[in-house]
């Protein structure tokens, strides 16, 4: 699309998500879901596929865009954003980068209607950083396989029609080698979902248990060639970084913006608390980190568009965006005092969402490897 046509989308997200979900992030937070009509109202809006490709029925948006649309969904409960995020980015990518033309046709348009909810299912209780603890295996039967294992923290477990599941079908090899990954429907035989995960934060958002016990799939369920899967992981997983560093930046711009507005309308000792000194460095600080933040997100998303930097830039991105938004919401339950540590004010709400985002989809302790490792290798430092 041109950036006329992608303006329009960005401009139609912002006004959904401040006109129509912000107003629901109590009720979200207090059921535990996304309301069916909020649902109906993104796959309406094609927010369900504005990663996946055009011809097959998505938006096909390059980084640069995708990250401005991170950061306006940024701006409210990740809930909503984590109903989506799947069919967009690590799930949704795998089949559209490294599927067959028949495993893209069965599935891409589903996806990007929002008729269909993709999961990832990579993590276990011994692998989530680390490759080498996968657990999960897939060995050949007659003419498919059988998967036996069993995943963990998976998102939109429990709503899922389908898993994009990654098992060692290789027993010989170690670390990544010898890992594939498989579309398993949900429907199949042998997949069981386990309750929903009670969570710090992020309610709405649900990830659970996923048991694999003798799941046989066919032979045309394997994503592209047999031991590669998790190259395929990593390449996913490297645009979903960018991806939640964007969405750091809109939380942070949304916790400012809620500091901003109670220190110059609170008041202590008859005038605003924003008048004093040490009150305004606290929003001082969060904004200064909040534009370094964005204007790290844009200059990595179009490196990444160009193929300058497809890794070490968005590690670095996620590194510092997660843990900016960190320092972000601390500054902002400081700047609310007391009222900020109550459960009706969205600060101490966004406190608790934001501690998950220098978790997943790699610890910040794992992007500092992948950061340093890069570079030196970049330098022509050997591998041991």
């Amino acid at each position: 699309m041109d950036a006329e046509d992608f303006a329009q989308v960005r401009d139609a997200v912002r006004q959904l998500v401040r006109e129509v979900v912000v107003p629901l992030e109590e009720r979200i937070e207090l059921e535990d879901r996304i309301p069916d009509g909020l649902r109906a109202r993104a796959a309406e809006m094609g927010l369900f596929g504005y990663a996946l490709p055009e011809e097959y029925g998505g938006l096909g948006v390059t980084m640069s865009e995708d990250v401005e649309l991170a950061m306006e969904l940024g701006y409210t409960t990740p809930a909503f954003r984590s109903l989506f995020g799947t069919n967009n980015g690590i799930a949704g990518q795998v089949i559209a980068r490294f599927g067959s033309a028949e495993q893209k046709q069965a599935w891409l348009p589903g996806l990007a209607e929002g008729r269909l909810i993709g999961s990832f299912a990579l993590t276990e209780a011994e692998a989530g950083s680390d490759p080498a603890g996968l657990r999960t295996t897939a060995r050949r039967d007659g003419d498919g396989w059988l998967l036996d294992g069993t995943k963990r923290y998976i998102t939109n477990a429990p709503i899922a029609d389908l898993f994009v599941v990654f098992a060692r079908s290789d027993p010989a090899e170690r670390g990544g080698r010898g890992i594939s990954s498989f579309i398993v429907a949900a429907t199949t035989p042998g997949l069981t979902v386990g309750p929903r995960d009670a969570k710090m934060g992020q309610s709405g958002a649900w990830t659970a248990e996923v048991v694999l016990d003798g799941v046989r799939v066919p032979a045309d369920a394997l994503v592209g060639e047999e031991g590669r899967g998790y190259a395929k992981a990593l390449t996913v997983l490297s645009r979903g970084r960018l991806h939640i560093a964007a969405l750091c930046v809109g939380m942070a711009q949304r916790v400012l913006d809620e500091s901003v507005g109670y220190a110059a309308s609170a008041h202590q000792g008859g005038a605003p608390i924003g008048r004093f000194q040490l009150v305004q460095a606290l929003l001082a600080d969060m904004h200064a980190e909040l534009l370094a933040g964005r204007a790290m997100v844009r200059d990595v998303a179009a490196g990444y568009d160009s193929g300058a930097d497809t890794s070490i830039g968005p590690s670095s991105a996620k590194l510092f965006c997660t843990e900016m938004v960190g320092r972000a919401v601390d500054r902002a339950v400081q700047v609310h005092g007391g009222l900020g540590y109550l459960r009706s004010t969205p600060v101490e709400r966004f406190y608790r969402d934001a501690r998950l985002f220098r978790l997943y989809e790699g610890t910040s302790e794992v992007q500092r490897v992948i950061i340093g490792s890069g570079l030196l290798r970049e330098a022509g430092m050997p591998r041991t």
